[in-house]
């Protein structure tokens, strides 16, 4: 591998909704750039934030560091400035992981439960990642008949999901924070190791502040509630505070 003294940004090779992945010198390593940019509802919504990249970069690096010291191997390598990673490259397996504590979402929707009723364990699903078909839900048959992810890959997806839900659970709870839901990916390394990716921020979890109950996450612009880059920057704050995220 490349010293990472020496990694060159090379070019664009996909541009989503938040991050922009760019290839490098170096085969196996990936550049990250987060961007200023909010989405919601599939892209359908869709604004401009300064700052919003830089504080869910740096939240995710943190958070992919603790995973890490946690035995929670994932491709997150080195932040290198404000706005940019450099990451393992990886074959991202088509599905979004989403694991829940409490109801809320499409969840909600699909069962017309209480919200943020309480799960007596967390629930764990699965969304193929299409944006043409609107990321549905899918099961892990569906996931094995479309070649997607073997049954063995399902099973250690899930595994490791739940690991890193308990971590989460234990960082955001010293943050007077409650983790209602969040969404993983993972991927392939060229050596065939299926590790955590993407990226873990307020714009992929859910997260409630259990005095004021009040959303700091990227519900507050789904749903208008105000601004979002201050809501950002002070869960960011928070996290900084917890002694073992360092």
């Amino acid at each position: 591998m490349t010293e990472i003294a020496d990694i060159e940004k090379k070019d664009l090779l996909y541009k989503g909704k938040a991050k922009e992945m760019f290839t490098t010198n170096d085969p196996d390593i990936m550049w990250v750039h987060y961007m200023d940019q909010v989405t919601a509802f599939n892209g359908k919504k869709k604004v401009q934030m300064q700052g919003k990249g830089q504080t869910n970069c740096e939240i995710s690096s943190l958070i992919f560091t603790d995973l890490a010291k946690h035995g929670i191997e994932n491709h997150f390598i080195k932040q290198l400035d404000a706005n940019n990673q450099l990451v393992k490259r990886v074959k991202i397996i088509p599905l979004e992981t989403v694991v829940r504590n409490f109801a809320s979402g499409s969840f909600e929707k699909r069962y017309g439960v209480e919200h943020l009723m309480a799960f007596e364990k967390p629930v764990t699903e699965f969304f193929y990642k299409s944006d043409e078909l609107d990321d549905p839900f899918i099961n892990d048959f569906d996931a094995e008949a479309l070649n997607v992810a073997t049954e063995d890959q399902m099973k250690k997806i899930r595994d490791i999901a739940l690991k890193v839900n308990d971590r989460l659970k234990e960082i955001f709870s010293e943050m007077n924070v409650d983790l209602v839901d969040f969404k993983v990916e993972f991927g392939m390394t060229s050596d065939g190791q299926l590790i955590l990716a993407d990226e873990i921020s307020p714009d992929s979890c859910r997260l409630i502040d259990r005095t004021t109950k009040k959303s700091l996450d990227k519900d507050v612009f789904r749903k208008g509630l105000g601004a979002l880059v201050p809501v950002y920057k002070e869960l960011l704050g928070r996290l900084e505070k917890v002694e073992d995220v360092q």
